[in-house]
């Protein structure tokens, strides 16, 4: 069996997803202190690690945040409270487990952070584990452990130039890991992180690929890992966009995933920007889709087969369930959306896509999900 998890602001609703039918059925909800950011499950598929905040994105800073475990029913896949939840400093942006899920690593937006949590055998949540001082960057979007669990990435996103304010460099921030402790960080920024608005990354499963979707210049790179280092510069970098000259949207890259296999990976285009319109508020068309690349096995570079429509506006989260079977997309938000000549809501929903043998997307359906004013901000599956 597998459990899809789907947060509406603070509230986390689980599914039962029957990948050989391609269908969801609802379950129970389950509410966290805030809105849900970002969850992750313990190796063990026994627990998820949840952050929350209420901190509006571009919106005032709110004063409460944490980092909650829950307990994962074994049969029924129903989410409870496990131990006390942790509070946090400020907005916590991504959580993610190192590999044996003794501890969790959390990445702070504003001010860009990455702090580390140790989790107990019983997998509640323990103390922080001090650093000695960590280059966090600016505005850290995510963080991940290598799958030896030797290096802890931050990926660091920077900020566009607004407002007669320059632009804010992005960046890898590479670090050795040992136990809940990071050390000896490099960054890894081209052009001294300047035009270089990294979001997410994924690990090719069995080589030393790093996919790194580029939010703020439409891109997927490809980094080279060589023992404890990985690469200055991208070996290959390709565009997001299958229409990079028709931007008719602000345009934003988003989530990657390897496929369990290897042999494709998957990027996000998203097109969100409303512009008012006869007094309404309306997206003017642009690129919400799923970009499928494959990747050569012997160079690991990634040559774009597909671009499939979401059915929805602005997939931040999207997953592929353990089996490589199927592939679901969460779009966040209800919003109109023109359409030729006429204007038409879309709302937020959980798509779901079969998956080829060669890692292509076939649609099968939707769930219309209402979020009132709220979004479907993290979806995933365990």
């Amino acid at each position: 069996m597998v459990s899809l998890y789907a947060s509406t602001g603070a509230n986390l609703t689980h599914y039962h997803l029957d990948v050989d039918a391609g269908t969801l059925t609802k379950q129970a909800t389950i509410a966290l202190p805030q809105d849900i950011q970002y969850a992750w499950p313990h190796v063990s598929k026994k627990y998820l690690y949840v952050t929350s905040s209420n901190t509006v994105p571009k919106g005032p800073l709110g004063t409460e945040h944490h980092l909650t475990a829950l307990k994962i029913d074994p049969a029924s896949g129903a989410l409870s409270p496990h131990g006390e939840a942790i509070r946090l400093p400020t907005r916590p942006v991504h959580v993610a487990t190192d590999i044996p899920s003794t501890h969790a690593l959390v990445a702070f937006t504003v001010p860009s952070a990455l702090r580390v949590y140790s989790i107990k055998p019983d997998g509640t949540l323990g103390a922080e584990v001090a650093q000695s001082g960590t280059d966090a960057g600016i505005f850290a979007h995510q963080v991940r452990v290598t799958l030896d669990n030797r290096l802890a990435v931050l990926v660091t996103r920077g900020n566009d130039a607004a407002d007669g304010k320059p632009e804010d460099p992005g960046a890898l921030k590479v670090f050795k890991y040992r136990d809940g402790k990071l050390s000896d960080c490099v960054s890894i920024a081209p052009n001294k992180g300047y035009g270089f608005g990294a979001r997410h990354l994924d690990f090719h499963p069995g080589k030393p690929w790093v996919y790194v979707s580029i939010e703020r210049q439409n891109k997927m790179m490809m980094f080279k890992r060589d023992g404890d280092a990985i690469s200055a510069e991208p070996v290959f970098t390709k565009e997001l966009l299958a229409e990079p000259g028709n931007v008719r949207s602000k345009q934003m890259g988003g989530t990657v995933h390897v496929h369990p296999r290897g042999h494709v990976v998957y990027g996000i285009n998203r097109a969100y920007t409303p512009v008012e319109i006869n007094g309404r508020k309306v997206v003017p068309g642009g690129e919400n889709n799923i970009v499928v690349y494959r990747i050569d096995q012997s160079t690991g570079e990634p040559t774009a087969m597909q671009h499939m429509d979401t059915r929805g506006v602005y997939c931040r989260t999207f997953h592929i369930d353990p089996s490589g079977r199927l592939l679901v997309a969460a779009n966040i938000i209800s919003l109109d959306v023109q359409d030729g000549a006429t204007v038409k809501t879309v709302p937020a929903s959980l798509a779901l896509f079969r998956i080829a043998e060669d890692g292509r997307l076939e649609y099968l359906r939707k769930y219309d999900v209402d979020v009132g004013a709220k979004t479907m901000f993290w979806m995933g599956m365990v």
